[in-house]
């Protein structure tokens, strides 16, 4: 039986698949990726909806943004050889 947060893992990569799979779906429905950045955006505000407030939802999406921003970030270019 798989420890609590490799079973977490393991249900967030499901998820995660599924959520590619609809921006995938998304892309041929509008070629414009403000619409899908706005229409994903707003699903996970109705995600939230029944429980948390509008400025706690925006609070959470920004704390992960951080996070993802980091991991998507372009390495650095390798320094120049000195001579």
């Amino acid at each position: 039986m798989p420890a609590a947060n490799e079973q977490n893992f393991h249900d967030y990569k499901r998820a995660e698949a599924k959520a590619l799979e609809i921006m995938r779906a998304m892309k041929t429905s509008t070629p414009r990726t403000v619409d899908i950045e706005l229409a994903l955006l707003v699903a996970i505000f109705e995600l939230h909806k029944p429980s948390l407030p509008g400025p706690t939802v925006a609070k959470i999406i920004q704390g992960h943004l951080d996070v993802l921003s980091q991991h998507y970030a372009r390495p650095a270019a390798p320094a120049a050889p000195a001579g």
